[in-house]
């Protein structure tokens, strides 16, 4: 079951990189609103325990209430993923046989939180996946120098008018706060030359996902949990990481081709299918890489 705002993003090949097995335990890093947890439940009813984490406490709220009829198969925890050794350890769970990191964005985010992800919404602009952060998009635009903004826009947008836009920025809030999604947006939009505006996807959008990765320290957090998770794994657990973006991507695949407590699963990232870009325009950019805890007398299986 999906539900009617989001949809789950690329899960057969998800379920059958964790290789789930009945009593196996494991861990849903980004559960979001569920459907991955859903998902392999609902084909391995006798797993013994997903714990499903989250950063974002009404995602766990939505998940809870989807996911409540799998009983004591579910523990829900609001959690960074970066810190999943130390749940696990308060959780007394000494190792996993999976877990699955899903770097994306949810629909409910973008549409519905009120949170200022979407540059098509007047909202306030927020942006914090966990509200209980200090530092919001409003006070990084509103603070920042703009040689600041400048770099935030270019190395995690790759914005190729990152210092017009921080000009702008600079120049807008020395007479008002810039304080909503929509207001934003249209700043943005007002200094990338027109004939330059991308055909596909809104101009804002490069700096809209800038923002959301610096207020949410987005690859900090993905470092520390790739340096952390494999010793989490049982020998033969699976780690599946989901990306949507280049920087993402990259320390996955450093990650999985250099650590030498995992065997790389696959070599080139795992991509959706047709039928579902179709169905779900916004997987298209979706990239899947598994890797496995290394048995030490393991060789790395060859790949095409």
């Amino acid at each position: 079951m999906e539900t009617e705002a989001h949809r789950t993003v690329m899960a057969r090949e998800v379920l059958e990189g964790l290789l789930l097995r009945p009593g196996g335990i494991y861990v849903d890093g980004t559960l979001g609103p569920g459907g991955h947890t859903e998902a392999a439940l609902e084909q391995c009813p006798e797993i013994g325990l997903i714990l499903g984490l989250d950063r974002d406490t009404e995602a766990l709220e939505m998940a809870g209430s989807r996911l409540q009829r799998f009983g004591d198969r579910i523990r829900l925890v609001h959690g960074n993923f970066s810190l999943a050794g130390d749940i696990l350890e308060a959780e007394g769970i000494p190792a996993v046989d999976g877990v699955l990191l899903d770097l994306g964005i949810s629909s409910f985010q973008l549409e519905r939180s009120g949170r200022g992800f979407s540059f098509s919404r007047d909202d306030p602009l927020d942006m914090r996946m966990d509200r209980s952060e200090s530092v919001t998009a409003a006070d990084m635009v509103n603070r920042l120098p703009a040689d600041r903004l400048e770099e935030i826009f270019r190395t995690y947008g790759e914005e190729r008018w990152a210092k017009r836009i921080a000009g702008a920025i600079q120049d807008t809030r020395r007479t008002r706060p810039i304080l909503t999604s929509a207001d934003l947006a249209r700043i943005v939009s007002s200094v990338i030359p027109r004939r330059h505006h991308p055909r596909r996807i809104h101009p804002a959008t490069k700096v809209f996902q800038a923002l959301r990765i610096a207020v949410n320290r987005e690859l900090e957090n993905l470092k520390s949990a790739l340096d952390s998770l494999p010793s989490c794994l049982r020998p033969g657990g699976r780690l599946c990481v989901i990306s949507f973006h280049s920087l993402e991507d990259r320390l996955v695949k450093d990650t999985f081709r250099t650590d030498p407590r995992l065997l790389r699963v696959t070599r080139k990232p795992l991509v959706p299918q047709q039928d579902e870009i179709i169905e779900n325009p916004r997987a298209r950019s979706a990239k899947l890489r598994i890797a496995q805890r290394r048995n030490y007398n393991d060789k790395e299986p060859s790949h095409p």
